[in-house]
């Protein structure tokens, strides 16, 4: 291999480290967070696995120029990782979707429990059902986004196996 060749790789393999590794703790965190209803923190997740998606194009950019440099571009196992890590772009983006609607979701139980004063600990009223369908979407989103964040994990791992299988 050539400096060149061994830069381009070193690249690809800092974008994995930074960008991968950090996006699927923010994706797998959030259920926990959804879970006790804290909306600032799966806010803050959910901006987390934003950046961290975008920067995660660097992966496969340089991936692909290295394949590139390398002659192997047209390989099967290089075209496989490739269509794999564009899908778990893809579910990364759904996953992006799930948490905003969890923060909608928790954010309108929040304020659906305040009484009428803005006194969150006098005794609450009944909730109405539209705070209980609220709740039960965050539900919903909460088991989804794991789902979906394992899936993600595992796309990951098969790239993983092909890359060192054929390295």
């Amino acid at each position: 291999m050539t400096f060149s060749q061994h830069l381009v790789l070193w690249l690809h393999v800092a974008f994995v480290i930074f960008t991968i590794g950090p996006v699927t703790l923010a994706v797998m965190s959030t259920p926990r967070y959804i879970r006790k209803r804290d909306a600032q923190i799966v806010r803050y997740l959910s901006r987390i696995t934003v950046v961290f998606t975008v920067a995660t194009l660097g992966v496969l950019v340089a991936g692909l120029f290295l394949a590139q440099m390398l002659g192997k571009a047209a390989k099967p196992w290089v075209i496989v990782s490739a269509t794999l890590f564009v899908v778990a772009l893809l579910l990364l983006l759904l996953i992006v979707r799930d948490q905003r609607k969890a923060i909608r979701a928790i954010e309108g139980l929040t304020d659906g429990a305040r009484t009428a004063d803005g006194d969150p600990h006098e005794e609450q009223p009944e909730p109405v059902p539209a705070q209980q369908g609220t709740a039960q979407v965050a539900t919903v989103e909460r088991g989804r986004i794991a789902m979906t964040g394992g899936v993600v994990g595992l796309i990951w791992l098969v790239i993983l196996v092909l890359m060192v299988w054929n390295a």
